[in-house]
């Protein structure tokens, strides 16, 4: 549906259905109704909806071009549409078709393009490597295939985030409460409970839809494009209209628009940590690949939608767009992956059925009593009634919401946006954290770790190179590092631009960038050095020689026509052609003792999962490209890491404290993989446990959550395997957060308790789409921050306990005291209002008070709770009840003294309904604790809140006495001050006695 809300004379605004929040529609609008001739320029809005459009002024007939101008957005929505919906059976359906035409009659599944030579996968297109796609192929292409986009996630609407408020069990009794009240005429009571379940919706609504918002705002991403080759002709284009039969050239820095057959590949590697987990770029070729069941990771003949190039250059066929990339199947695994629910919904789910059957049971049996004493049906109804609405603590809604959205303000202030409120509990009931390796507990990018010169070992830190057992080094001093450090700068293809503000801008490989940012953190000028030694040919790395090669001009005057040659790789290769090794300053021959020397140096640095480069060179005079790298100067080997992020193995400490267990999940080969975990000390047993993906196919579910709950690294994983992980560990009871940045997680994040997303996202290019399955996004990348939010979690949960306790200790005691009376035959002891007003001025203040308390010092030293635990256990329970029995009887002592006094009178009833009504508000002092009693010795920390509910709650009892309106609303008496000494007696009381049964209380469930 299309609307004009605004238009003047050549400029018109409309809105448009469908558009809001869908930047696929919004570039669809923008291209097709630009196409216009009328139309100048066009800006759709997919945050309001709205579309902007600017006409030529000229006719007089205004409306009607506004009107057919509705009209084109109409049209083009509807094709948008339906093109969504048929593009992907017609892809899926007339690419099998081809590939299988082609493929001699072979019956080819779609995911083995890597399996056929290039030549067959072009003429399954009908492309030409050279030439690519026409125009009108490629038209027709885009309509038979659809645009190369991924779906959308519909982002919650503002409508389902409110209806959800009110989908509570405790906010359904509510309602029902107050839907018997307005049949019963108690319109009065309908409204207050009316209000209350508002209040509560308020707070749920605003405080999610702004998470909501954040976290949709941490996705926008600017239009992609991409190159392409049409009709022999260069040209860049919108990364969606790109098609199967596309021919895609690639250099460094280009993102993949789509997956593709590689056709040439000039010493390529693509960066496809975002898709496989793999930190390291991998090197491409262009022979087919016969093995069955090969990895994605190692399908190195293909590229694929959203990675990155880091180095080289290439050339592909497009095979796949659209939601059949590789990326699209992840999200396919997103939408089949189901999403559990937090702890605290199981328990409040259970709690609300609990107090359904009590509410249900008590207003049974009073209406039973009062009908075999010969009370009136309806007045009997009534009560009845009221006792139900006792039995349901008003304020429990309200508490939880408020609580969890308290936590979720305060984690947003730490940068850790949560987009469902029942997330904030569950942070604190997490017993298993998955944590993905590339991007999360890493850098995701190389740093230079140690160099190994001469006879010397150095390692780095911080930019400085500390030997072994000695001080720093000073560089000025090393010829051998310093010349090692100036060749790894020389023999490098990374781009190098300095900018304003003193720093630099690299662009290549991480390896090399690696090289290049040690040498200008100890102060060389790599800048004037490429200048001092301008390069005059290169020789890269291939198939069949794994180093690199570069030679340089040296200055005539001193050295004639000589030229320098730098070389870097391989460290058996380099050492291979090196003749000679630089020591002390010194070159001297090299024997085969140094070479083993060597040799050693370089399987113990790999153990511990470096990536090793051998670095060499020489002066030379010789042009000829297989001389230029034989008797070389050996300088060094250095080592290259994806360093572990700031402050994370103090986080992995905190989690083993907090009786967390850590996991690893990557895409690395399990050596690397090891040497992290043994870095971070990932497991508490010291004794790492680690399992390869090769070895899950095979396994039964049940054998899977056997193993993989003892299991501390899992290496070579999919995103599938990812996904089964999750899912077996969930399936042993155990509750369950992952963490992740790429789209390689999305699934696992979706399935597990609690998914937490990196606020970088995907790296992909294709956005931040890891956010729509994310219940939390930490936006600083910090994962450090994670640790406060388990804390947070574990007091937010802590004080939802203490509240529940309260409310329920002070309702069953209501329900205690009017059950009694009404079956004595003593009179109606609280009607509707005053009950309605106990649960709100009581209950609530005090609750949220309570929802406040201060982190117990001790929190994170406790193991995290059974997530079958119920929120109150049968243990609570008896002391629910101790505690409400001593509160009623109590009251009910006050009431018998009013009795003596003023007999079945409205003062007698006062004297009740202000002596349980003080006596629950003092009962929050009981409440803070459940082994602390104002007897101790040593009191518990100061809580304002608790002070001012106190305080608060008290003032607001004492106002119906001094306000005749809100007095007669609640029918109560004005009473003596004999009468209020008997109010505040039978209060204090009830206070004294339950805080000295605390100890006896807390023993007998340590026995239990």
């Amino acid at each position: 549906m299309v609307q004009a809300i605004h238009a003047i004379r050549g400029r018109a605004r409309y809105a448009v259905e469908g558009l809001y929040h869908s930047r696929a529609l919004k570039r669809y609008l923008e291209r097709h109704l630009s196409q216009q001739p009328s139309i100048h320029t066009v800006f759709a809005d997919p945050w309001t909806g709205n579309v902007l459009v600017t006409f030529n002024p000229d006719g007089d007939d205004l409306d009607g071009m506004i009107g057919a101008i509705a009209e084109h957005i109409e049209k083009i929505c509807f094709n948008f549409q339906h093109d969504r919906q048929q593009q992907q059976p017609c892809t899926n359906q007339r690419i099998m078709q081809r590939h299988k035409a082609v493929a001699s009659g072979a019956d080819q599944p779609l995911k083995d393009w890597h399996k056929l030579d290039s030549e067959v996968v072009l003429k399954a297109f009908d492309t030409d490597s050279q030439e690519g796609l026409t125009e009108e192929t490629a038209l027709a292409n885009q309509e038979k295939y659809g645009p190369n986009i991924l779906s959308e996630s519909q982002p919650q609407s503002d409508l389902s985030i409110l209806i959800e408020q009110f989908q509570s069990p405790p906010v359904a009794l509510l309602t029902a409460a107050a839907g018997l009240s307005v049949a019963t005429g108690g319109l009065t009571d309908a409204a207050v409970i009316a209000g209350v379940v508002g209040i509560n919706a308020i707070i749920g609504y605003l405080t999610e839809s702004q998470s909501e918002r954040i976290i949709r705002s941490l996705q926008a991403v600017g239009e992609q494009t991409a190159q392409v080759i049409r009709a022999g002709q260069s040209q860049t284009i919108a990364a969606e209209s790109v098609v199967p039969g596309d021919i895609l050239p690639f250099q460094p820095g280009h993102v993949i628009a789509a997956d593709a057959r590689l056709l040439v590949a000039d010493h390529l590697s693509v960066n496809e940590s975002s898709l496989t987990g793999e930190s390291v770029p991998v090197h491409k070729q262009l022979q087919r690949l016969e093995a069955d069941n090969i990895p994605l990771a190692e399908h190195s003949n293909m590229v694929y939608k959203g990675t990155v190039v880091t180095s080289g250059m290439g050339r592909a066929v497009v095979v796949a767009t659209g939601r059949f990339t590789e990326i699209g199947k992840i999200q396919q695994l997103v939408g089949e992956a189901k999403s559990e629910s937090t702890p605290l919904e199981q328990q409040l789910d259970e709690a609300g059925g609990q107090l359904a059957l009590l509410s249900s049971g008590v207003c049974g049996l009073v209406f039973a009593l009062g009908w075999l004493r010969g009370y009136p049906l309806l007045p009997m109804l009534k009560t009845s009634i009221s006792l139900a609405v006792a039995a349901v603590p008003e304020g429990l809604p309200t508490i939880a919401t408020t609580t969890l959205a308290l936590g979720m303000d305060d984690m947003r202030k730490r940068h850790i946006f949560i987009r469902k409120l029942q997330a904030v509990e569950a942070l604190g009931s997490v017993q298993t954290i998955c944590l993905d390796k590339t991007g999360t507990l890493t850098e995701n990018q190389m740093v230079v770790r140690e160099v190994h010169i001469g006879q010397a070992t150095l390692h780095v830190k911080q930019g400085e190179f500390i030997p072994e057992g000695e001080e720093t080094i000073d560089l000025t001093t090393c010829e051998e590092l310093q010349r090692l450090l100036q060749v790894g700068s020389l023999c490098s293809e990374s781009e190098l631009n300095a900018n304003e503000n003193e720093t630099y801008t690299l662009k290549g490989s991480p390896t090399e960038n690696a090289l290049i940012q040690i040498a200008l953190a100890v102060g060389i000028d790599v800048l004037a050095l490429r200048e001092q030694y301008p390069r005059l040919a290169i020789y890269l790395r291939s198939d069949d020689r794994n180093l690199m090669s570069t030679v340089h001009e040296l200055d005539e005057q001193d050295l004639g026509q000589q030229r320098l040659v730098t070389v870097k790789g391989s460290p058996e290769e380099v050492l291979e052609r090196c003749q000679f090794w630089m020591c002390d300053g010194e070159t001297l021959p090299l024997d085969d003792r140094q070479r083993r020397v060597f040799s050693l140096d370089n399987e113990r640095m790999a153990g511990r999962a470096l990536r090793v480069l051998g670095i060499a060179f020489k002066v030379t005079s010789t042009t000829h490209p297989e001389a230029l790298e034989s008797n070389l100067i050996w300088l060094g080997l250095t080592g290259m890491a994806d360093p572990i992020r700031e402050g994370v193995t103090n986080l992995i400490e905190d989690f083993h404290r907090a009786g967390i267990k850590t996991v690893m999940l990557t895409g690395d080969q399990s050596s690397t993989a090891y040497a992290i975990a043994k870095e971070l000390q990932l497991s508490r047993q010291h004794q790492i446990k680690i399992l390869d993906s090769s070895d899950l196919a095979g396994l039964k579910p049940e054998q899977q959550q056997a193993l993989f709950d003892k299991v501390d690294v899992f290496a070579r994983v999919s995103p599938a395997s990812k996904l089964a992980i999750v899912q077996a560990l969930q399936a042993t009871g155990t509750v369950v957060a992952m963490t992740g940045d790429g789209i390689n997680d999305m699934p696992a994040l979706k399935a597990a308790n609690v998914g937490i997303a990196m606020g970088s996202g995907s790296s992909s290019g294709s956005g931040n789409v890891i956010h729509d399955v994310a219940d939390v996004v930490i936006d600083n990348n910090s994962l450090q921050t994670l640790i406060n939010a388990v804390s947070r979690g574990r007091t937010t949960y802590n004080n939802i306990r203490k509240s529940v306790h309260f409310l329920l200790s002070t309702n069953l005691g209501e329900i205690i005291v009017t059950t009694l009376v009404t079956a004595a035959g003593l009179g109606q002891p609280l009607n509707t209002m005053e009950l309605l007003w106990l649960n709100l001025v009581t209950d609530v203040f005090p609750g949220l008070g309570l929802a406040l308390e201060p982190p117990e010092p001790d929190i994170l030293s406790q193991p995290p709770r059974n997530p079958n635990e119920p929120i109150l256990k049968p243990s609570d329970f008896s002391r629910i009840a101790l505690e409400s029995t001593i509160i009623s009887f109590c009251a009910m002592a006050a009431y018998g003294c009013g009795l003596g006094l003023y007999g079945i009178s409205k003062r007698a009833s006062t004297i009740l309904f202000m002596s349980l009504t003080i006596s629950q508000i003092l009962h929050t002092w009981s409440c803070r604790s459940e082994t602390h009693s104002i007897f101790h010795r040593q009191p518990l920390p100061r809580n304002p809140y608790v002070e001012a509910a106190i305080a608060g709650s008290l003032g607001l009892q004492l106002l119906p006495i001094f306000l005749p309106p809100l007095r007669n609303l609640l029918q109560l008496a004005v009473l003596e001050p004999k009468d209020w000494g008997i109010v505040f007696s039978s209060a204090i009381l009830a206070l004294l006695i339950n805080e000295s049964t605390k100890a006896w209380s807390f023993s007998a469930r340590g026995e239990e």
